[in-house]
């Protein structure tokens, strides 16, 4: 197949899978951190402390650590298909459920439920386009779906400040009807995905033949058969490295996204609306990272450097904003700071899969995931007890520029590993 052949299958795959798969996760993310705005009313409505909204918003992570790994067997048993259209209809439950909360119990609870569902959808997103993916177009195909998780931020920030300002119906609360609104549109969708996502390639009528066969031979994932999970990987030191590393650069993700629209209203005293539209910024940034940085990782076919350097600059940002304040200085550190952690964050994904086989994909990258996902158990909870001992902004950013910081010298050690001894 010719290079323009290929690079047509690619965008065929982009637009095909790639981008509506964009949906279901800034759904599923959306769904997830809304409670970062419905806090703003909730957690004074309710009573909750800022350690007990702490614990919530982290312990979510707690089902979607034990939820990965059974959702991605699933998917390999039921297919695509019905796999993405089960979780999404039962998570948009959940989600919607969390207008009805009154106690710290319950709020653990449908946290933690919510979690399980969502938990195998990103390994399960990379596991499925690895099928539909060359080697050439690893980084971008992988980063693409990952935009998702911003793109939630740009528009479900402002989207949930404005619905915390409208009337709720039946008596609602502001914040419950907020969460009630934001669930419909996963249900609905995660029913018409039944009809949709084609299990695999053979399955995909939009593609011919010779296509069908060609990504036979060159997927970074082929599977010409059935194979069996080897489980051995779990042995392999890169493996826990990269999930350590995952780990760091999610941690910066979510101490920033369940905390700063309660520092920015703290800061400034803006309205709901306008905290949206303020914190949406750093993520509108960090859009741009993920797809830029991970285009030209494929393009030079750099891998480390393309990590560790923005890693280290989100650190520095955080640093900045922190010292600058609730000013538009402040403001432009923050935005540098949101870009340099999706454009690490965007190039992730193409340095661990390189090591993986058709029998190991699935459990490196699940694995890989889970500690990553362990970044948004513990992160929150740990900026809600920081918070509480220096309401100042200094203790969160020290604590979430020190994950960012040590994602650096993790890329270094793995650079430096691999130099040494190429994995196989």
């Amino acid at each position: 197949m010719s290079t323009d052949t290929a690079a047509r299958l690619a965008r065929k795959v982009v637009w095909r899978l790639a981008a509506p798969l964009i949906v279901f996760m800034l759904l599923s993310s959306v769904d997830r951190v809304n409670v970062s705005f419905a806090a703003i009313q909730m957690n004074r409505e309710l009573g909750f402390t800022p350690a007990q909204y702490g614990f919530g918003a982290g312990i979510l992570f707690v089902g979607f650590l034990a939820g990965q790994y059974p959702s991605v067997l699933a998917q390999q048993r039921w297919g695509m298909r019905r796999w993405m259209g089960l979780s999404a209809v039962v998570w948009g439950l959940c989600a919607g459920a969390m207008a009805f909360v009154r106690t710290p119990f319950e709020f653990y609870a449908l946290r933690v439920l919510l979690g399980f569902v969502e938990g195998g959808i990103a390994p399960g997103i990379v596991f499925y386009l690895s099928q539909f993916a060359t080697e050439r177009e690893r980084a971008t195909t992988f980063a693409l779906p990952m935009v998702a998780i911003p793109l939630s931020v740009v528009i479900g920030g402002p989207l949930s400040g404005w619905l915390m300002q409208q009337q709720g119906l039946f008596g609602l609360a502001e914040w419950r009807w907020m969460f009630i609104v934001e669930a419909v549109p996963t249900v609905l969708l995660g029913l018409a995905s039944f009809a949709y996502f084609p299990d695999t390639p053979e399955d995909a009528g939009w593609l011919t033949q010779g296509e069908r066969e060609w990504l036979a031979a060159n997927a970074a994932n082929r599977r010409e058969a059935r194979v069996a999970n080897d489980w051995r990987v779990l042995r392999r030191p890169l493996v826990w490295a990269s999930a350590l590393l995952w780990f760091c650069l999610l941690s910066g993700s979510y101490g920033i996204m369940f905390w700063l629209p309660q520092i920015v209203s703290q800061l400034s005293g803006l309205a709901p609306l306008e905290v949206g539209l303020v914190t949406a910024l750093p993520w509108f940034g960090n859009i741009f990272g993920i797809y830029f940085n991970s285009r030209h990782s494929d393009r030079t076919g750099e891998r480390f450097w393309h990590i560790g350097v923005p890693a280290a600059i989100t650190a520095a940002g955080l640093l900045a904003a922190a010292a600058l304040g609730a000013t538009g200085a402040g403001l432009v550190a923050l935005t540098i700071a949101g870009t340099a952690l999706g454009a690490a964050q965007g190039a992730f994904w193409a340095l661990p899969t390189r090591w993986f086989t058709p029998a190991t994909f699935a459990v490196g990258a699940v694995a890989i995931n889970i500690g990553g996902s362990a970044g948004g158990l513990v992160m929150p909870w740990l900026v809600g007890i920081v918070k509480t001992a220096l309401p100042s902004a200094w203790g969160p950013s020290l604590l979430i520029a020190a994950a960012l910081s040590l994602a650096f010298i993790i890329v270094l050690g793995i650079r430096a590993h691999e130099a040494t001894s190429p994995p196989a």
